[in-house]
């Protein structure tokens, strides 16, 4: 019995020794991050909407831009560098806001239109902040800029090519929550297949959410059942179940493709077979975020301006994927006629 209390004893005060270690191990990492970066004019830090730097998605996107650009000025991940916080819930945004700020970093992007408010009262009480918005506009104050997309023009390809592959003319949209910016998504898709192939069937579905992948899956193996040979999934996360229905149907024999949305994703198609990525409509903002990190760096923040990233100021774009020389061809023409305002693509269904 003593012999057995004593063990006890031995492993209480083991646990006494390794948790204050371990904690003195975690604030040692926060010193040795912010004194690395110890000079550094431009602390910036990405907040992110509910699904994370991981999304493999436009949070990715941005996060791999601001990763780029802490590595080129020689940063670390941490304070006084680059950071992200990813939020769980819409409540998180004001609090996760005032945790950066209080960190002292100097220039915030809020991933996403559900930061607007959010993004309104911390510049407006924190006036030395500045923030850079995606996906909306909040007007009128010196230390916002809004960075928003031409979201339609890369979809009105994607739907082209979409239309041009299809055997059975019939393809399908999943958007993720109906609004101003998942409408330029539908917009342009639904007017780009229909101008390439003017009887294709374009059904469009919603999923009400950004990060159920499971109704995503659901609604994409009804339309894959329906006949549609491409699904474009414009839905954030959630648009991961869209791939996986595909590679099911794949194991089925029946010839399916998905069109990646945001950012090129081959990679997400990719599976025993070959790869089932048609193409991907692009968002460059990564690049975009390498571009204003750099502006508000030498002291030229774009403060009270909305800035618009089409195919011409090469904010937008597709990949080649899948598609044949031929699609490939008339998609490469049909992109110049867009820059050179020959096509007006639409922005509402």
């Amino acid at each position: 019995m003593n012999k057995l209390i004593k063990k006890i004893s031995l492993a209480i005060l083991a646990l006494g020794i390794i948790i204050p270690l371990s904690a003195c191990t975690n604030r040692s990492a926060s010193n040795n991050s912010e004194s690395q970066n110890k000079g550094n004019s431009l602390a910036v830090a990405l907040l992110t909407d509910l699904n994370g730097v991981d999304d493999k998605s436009f949070n990715q996107s941005a996060w791999e831009g601001l990763t780029k650009w802490g590595k080129e000025h020689n940063l670390t991940k941490g304070l006084g560098g680059y950071d992200y916080v990813q939020s769980h819930q819409d409540s998180d945004y004001p609090v996760n806001i005032n945790k950066l700020i209080k960190n002292n970093y100097n220039l915030i992007y809020a991933i996403g239109y559900k930061l607007d408010k959010a993004v309104t009262d911390g510049a407006k009480q924190n006036p030395n902040t500045k923030f850079a918005i995606i996906d909306t506009v909040v007007p009128d104050l010196d230390n916002v800029t809004s960075l928003t997309f031409k979201d339609n023009e890369s979809a009105y390809l994607a739907g082209m090519s979409a239309a041009l592959n299809s055997k059975t003319k019939k393809i399908g949209f999943i958007g993720g929550v109906k609004g101003e910016v998942i409408n330029r998504f539908e917009a342009g898709y639904v007017a780009g297949a229909k101008a390439a192939v003017p009887d294709i069937q374009v059904d469009v579905k919603y999923v009400g959410a950004f990060d159920k992948a499971d109704v995503a899956k659901s609604i994409a193996t009804a339309m894959y059942n329906n006949g549609n040979d491409a699904i474009y999934q414009a839905a954030g996360s959630a648009g991961l179940g869209v791939f996986s229905s595909a590679k099911d149907a794949r194991k089925s024999g029946k010839e399916v493709y998905v069109v990646g949305c945001d950012r090129d994703q081959t990679e997400e198609g990719q599976y025993d077979g070959g790869n089932l990525t048609l193409t991907s409509s692009i968002k460059a903002l990564n690049t975009v975020v390498e571009e204003v990190s750099n502006e508000t760096l030498a002291g030229n923040f774009p403060g009270k301006q909305h800035k618009v990233f089409g195919l011409k100021e090469n904010g937008v774009d597709i990949s080649k994927g899948q598609l044949s020389t031929d699609i490939w061809n008339k998609v490469e023409q049909t992109k110049q006629d867009i820059i050179d305002g020959k096509i007006t693509v639409p922005e509402k269904p």
